[in-house]
């Protein structure tokens, strides 16, 4: 990027400011003297802001962010809208949306109306509203597009707002600084440089001070967005070179170290069924002793829930039954 150089500069007129009745005190730094009642910008105070803010905005570009322009001058609104289209950046060149950055979500409501108006055109339906309805939906769409159509692919914050004049866009100033969003500007001798983080001291109403600011800050934007195309460009090429290997080593990270058991094959003559009965039992490594067919005999299982009934001897009882009989008989008998 060829730095712009003091000579063009002044054949701009970018050194002239505004009156000295209307000055602002604090823009003494950048003010190098005053004639015929004008104050006269240092432009070499000018250059150096200038590459101090193309570095920061070609930082924020190579980041992937977006940064949005803001000028609604009538000399200044056709430039940044053409300068800023070719580096694919958003810009607001009507009236500032109140809330703009503050009440994102409802800006972000508003651009998504345009879209589903655009929808409604393409699958039929806007057909069939009446002729009244679809007036409405056409003025609304071109109120929309009028507006917002610069900022329908900014679907979050932007990372830097560059401002021309910053006493007209006073209030995309204070909504920057609530959101702590660091503000590039072009300052005139009127405005307080306090309020921006890297300005840029120039004459902000003439078209071609406008002019040769905007396309050095267009080509650092341009010269940041490059830069990140060829880094991710190389990384896909790394990526690509170091796929084949990260496979292979994927694999054979997976595969498993075991070598596959072999198959056991079945004895001939013998059935799957007989195989199994004659084979011991193992659980655990231990032989689980099979039973006798004597065991298995004298020991029946018991049944759950129910006592066992004694077994009675007839014999014996019938003995038992004589004696007591014969005893009672024979103390009758003594009576």
């Amino acid at each position: 990027m060829a730095k712009v150089e003091v000579k063009q500069l002044l054949e701009a007129g970018v050194h002239f400011g505004h009156l000295t009745r209307k000055w602002n005190p604090n823009m003494a730094p950048y003010i190098y003297m005053e004639r015929n009642g004008i104050h006269v910008i240092n432009l070499y105070k000018t250059v150096a802001k200038m590459d101090e803010a193309n570095e920061a905005l070609k930082k924020i570009a190579a980041s992937g962010r977006k940064i949005l322009f803001v000028a609604t001058k009538k000399q200044a609104k056709d430039i940044v809208a053409e300068l800023v289209a070719n580096v694919n950046m958003p810009y607001i060149t009507e009236r500032w949306p109140g809330g703009m950055l503050t009440n994102f979500v409802t800006i972000r409501k508003a651009v998504k109306k345009m879209a589903y108006i655009d929808r409604m055109k393409k699958d039929g339906t806007f057909n069939t509203l009446s002729k009244k309805e679809r007036l409405q939906v056409d003025r609304l769409r071109a109120k929309l597009e009028k507006n917002l159509g610069s900022i329908s692919e900014m679907s979050r914050l932007p990372g830097a707002l560059f401002i021309v004049d910053t006493m007209r866009e006073h209030i995309a100033v204070k909504e920057a600084q609530k959101l702590n969003i660091p503000i590039f500007a072009m300052v005139d001798t009127n405005c307080d440089p306090r309020d921006v983080d890297y300005l840029i001291p120039s004459n902000d109403d003439a078209s071609k001070s406008i002019k040769i600011i905007m396309t050095e800050v267009c080509d650092a934007v341009a010269e940041g967005l490059s830069e990140r195309k060829s880094e991710k460009q190389s990384d896909n090429e790394g990526d690509d070179e170091n796929a084949a290997p990260k496979k292979k080593r994927r694999i054979a990270e997976k595969a498993p170290d075991v070598a596959p058991k072999a198959k056991k094959s079945k004895p001939e003559g013998k059935d799957s069924t007989t195989e199994m009965e004659e084979a011991p039992v193992v659980a655990e490594g231990k032989k689980t002793p099979q039973p006798t067919p004597e065991t298995a005999e004298t020991k029946a299982p018991p049944v759950v829930g129910k006592t066992p009934k004694p077994e009675v001897n007839v014999e014996a009882t019938k003995e038992a039954v004589e004696e007591e009989s014969e005893t009672s008989n024979t103390k009758s008998s003594k009576k």
